[in-house]
């Protein structure tokens, strides 16, 4: 397992679409692995793997429920409204107010390639929507309605 580099908004890497994944095999479990120790080393909720450099349809989270390894996420379904401040570890020291789904279903595949679905809420909702945009070459920037100074840690 490894820390990889995150890049940042001006890496026109995230301005592409992501590639499905096809092939699941130990390379593909040591991306994740790697983005997993990525992500608890910056302190994020959430991370893509384009954010590493990495144009293939993957994302973490971990909003405080456990881990989720979504490969080939797909939003199905969303339903209700919430309007938030997020912010992105590729645009470090920008937060704004966002309004996303209260609510969606996603179905994703884990690192061996089986299926899953999940009903997500509230915050965990917010990161996979955000995370999924990231996927198809959208920052939450362009989704702010309002940007805020936020104190830092």
């Amino acid at each position: 397992m490894a820390i990889r580099n995150i890049v940042t908004k001006e890496d026109p890497i995230l301005s592409k679409p992501c590639r499905t994944v096809e092939v699941f095999d130990e390379k593909l479990a040591q991306l994740i692995d790697d983005m997993i120790d990525t992500l608890a080393k910056a302190d994020g909720v959430g991370l893509a793997a384009p954010q590493v450099g990495v144009l293939k349809r993957i994302f973490v989270m971990d909003v405080g429920d456990g881990l989720v390894e979504a490969v080939n996420p797909v939003i199905l379904k969303t339903s209700g409204k919430q309007r938030g401040v997020e912010g992105c570890l590729s645009c470090p020291k920008q937060w704004g107010y966002v309004t996303r789904p209260n609510r969606c279903i996603l179905r994703a595949q884990d690192r061996t390639g089986k299926t899953f679905t999940m009903d997500l809420k509230e915050l965990a909702c917010r990161c996979a929507c955000h995370e999924t945009d990231h996927l198809d070459g959208e920052l939450f920037l362009r989704l702010v309605d309002e940007f805020v100074q936020m104190e830092e840690n």
